[in-house]
């Protein structure tokens, strides 16, 4: 399967596999993934979206009537499914690449990309809507603060990290086709 035209190199690139994208809250997987996928000719696939079709309900509400246990079952669940499926674009949830059953299978399944922003970046975009449940405890910065302590060393796991701080969308795409583009090329 060859994939769209790319600006960054004169051959198309042929993606095999899923393309995961990785990262906190606010670092750009679902917006930056849509015009990933447009740029290569995948479908895109937000694994939230699907949590939420699976389950009938919004992430919100699966956490207050389940707890986040329940939740992360039901992530594992629906990303083992799509991550058997055909090469795509899919964004994860910011707690999926953090479980060790699941950083196992996207590393076995596909190419995982970090998408990483800083605390001011997050802090902005995740404050323009109030539908993080994990952010509805206390101060959206000391958490995202504590949550970047805690993920960032194993986001950095992933096969490719991409600053996906300020700037034009179109850039940050360009970055990761430049990324993918050489990480296909050493053959992974």
């Amino acid at each position: 399967m060859t994939n769209g035209a790319n600006t960054t190199h004169s051959l198309p690139i042929v993606i095999r596999k899923p393309v995961v994208l990785v990262g906190l809250m606010g670092a750009g997987k679902s917006t930056i993934g849509r015009r990933l996928a447009g740029a290569l000719d995948l479908p895109f696939i937000d694994a939230d979206q699907e949590i939420v079709e699976a389950a009938g309900c919004s992430i919100a509400d699966i956490f207050e009537a389940y707890g986040e246990a329940i939740f992360r079952d039901l992530e594992q669940r629906v990303l083992l499914r799509l991550l058997s499926g055909n090469p795509c674009i899919l964004a994860t949830g910011g707690g999926a690449f953090i479980n060790p059953q699941i950083r196992k299978i996207i590393k076995e399944k596909s190419i995982s990309i970090w998408l990483k922003a800083d605390l001011n970046i997050l802090l902005e975009r995740v404050s323009r809507r109030d539908t993080r449940p994990l952010l509805k405890t206390g101060d959206k910065g000391s958490i995202l603060s504590r949550l970047m302590e805690e993920r960032y060393p194993i986001y950095a796991e992933a096969d490719i990290t991409i600053d996906s701080n300020a700037g034009l969308h179109e850039t940050v795409v360009e970055s990761v086709v430049r990324e993918l583009h050489t990480l296909i090329k050493q053959g992974q």
